[in-house]
């Protein structure tokens, strides 16, 4: 995982922002940078419009501490699952384990899982094993699965692809960075590609066209915070509330209001994650 670096100098989203309609799909509330502040956390992220967020367990050991998050905010939810990083290191998952977790109201999605050879290729074996018994759980539950791919595009598709022909299944492709072949691939499976600050970066080019070829109504937005801050304050501590200016660079790429490309993405996750639909939030 990317280096987290300074927390920011108090620089949060202007006014504006806070009449767009977002959700940050992807955030990791339980990592110390954020933990520690969370409550200001949370606030400054309801301030600047991010009324749902998904909070994300990589080691299920660490699920009883999340779970605890999304049943303290009622703007938050959870999934769980297993970090292809930290899949040689962690107890295998199991799709009965998993399948338990799903049960709580809160839960709505199972992963991240996936594959990352870029620092941990010599755990390719256990990886595919591990992202195999997160697919299982979500044909067996229904929610959506989380993936996370890094470096690992050719086994990425033949697994999914060969998965989705034995049992369809939902499937976000988590802060999508990979190239056009897997984007296509994801697309004509029916799953979401989800924009990240990534795009945002000024040489990210290649990546927002592949996102405007992609249709509107398969593309979310996530900060996975505290990692990837966009621009204003790239090279800081990320955090919910800046999926704000994430929404605000990347609109223009689909001749979208920023209001307009909140809108849409918000429509979309609402679909993709239902028991994350704004009615949740006041249960």
């Amino acid at each position: 995982m990317p280096e987290v670096l300074p927390v920011d100098d108090g620089h949060f989203p202007d006014p504006l922002d806070a009449r767009l309609d977002l959700v940050d799909s992807h955030c990791h509330l339980d990592f110390p940078e954020l933990a520690a502040d969370l409550p200001a956390v949370i606030a400054r992220a309801t301030a600047a419009g991010v009324r749902r967020m998904v909070t994300i367990c990589t080691r299920l050991r660490h699920e009883p501490a999340i779970r605890a998050i999304a049943e303290t905010y009622p703007q938050v939810f959870y999934a769980a699952g297993t970090h292809p990083m930290s899949a040689a290191e962690e107890p295998l998952a199991t799709v009965a384990g998993l399948v338990a977790l799903a049960r709580h109201p809160r839960f709505v999605g199972i992963g991240e899982t996936g594959l990352d050879y870029h620092y941990t290729s010599d755990s390719k074996a256990i990886q595919q094993t591990s992202l195999r018994l997160h697919i299982e759980a979500a044909q067996e539950t229904g929610l959506p699965l989380i993936i996370h791919a890094r470096d690992a595009d050719a086994d990425i598709e033949t697994i999914l692809t060969e998965s989705m022909a034995v049992r369809p299944y939902l499937c976000v492709m988590h802060c999508f960075s990979s190239g056009p072949r897997l984007a296509e691939a994801a697309l004509e499976m029916g799953f979401t590609l989800s924009i990240s600050g990534i795009a945002t970066f000024p040489k990210s080019g290649a990546l927002r066209d592949i996102f405007a070829r992609a249709p509107l109504d398969r593309l979310i937005l996530e900060t996975d915070s505290p990692y990837l801050a966009p621009p204003p304050h790239r090279g800081r501590r990320n955090e919910p509330a800046y999926v704000a200016h994430t929404a605000r660079a990347i609109a223009p790429v689909f001749g979208l209001t920023p209001e307009a490309f909140a809108h849409a993405t918000t429509a979309n996750f609402d679909r993709l994650f239902p028991r994350a639909r704004r009615l949740g939030v006041a249960a």
